[in-house]
């Protein structure tokens, strides 16, 4: 019994971490909470996620809208050049 539920347990773990991704589209307002339900694909699954529901619509992830992108590496400083 305790060896089946470690079982269970780690292969939640895994399928988890395999899915620990930001999808690009979230149902959002209504009941859907602060951080909203963002597990989308694309904006026609969000739309019929979100139809029917009071309140709700389907808007881009914050979490992907606001992404910083990775600094571009420093240029070296050149010096303009003395023409003597």
């Amino acid at each position: 019994m305790r060896l089946a539920l470690l079982i269970g347990v780690l292969l939640a773990g895994l399928s988890s971490a395999a899915n620990a991704r930001d999808y690009p589209w979230c149902v959002l307002g209504g009941h859907a909470g602060p951080p909203g339900e963002c597990m989308y694909e694309t904006r026609e699954q969000c739309l019929a996620a979100a139809s029917g529901r009071w309140t709700s619509y389907c808007d881009i992830n914050p979490r992907v809208k606001f992404q910083q992108q990775a600094p571009q590496p420093a240029r070296p400083a050149t010096r303009p050049r003395s023409d003597r």
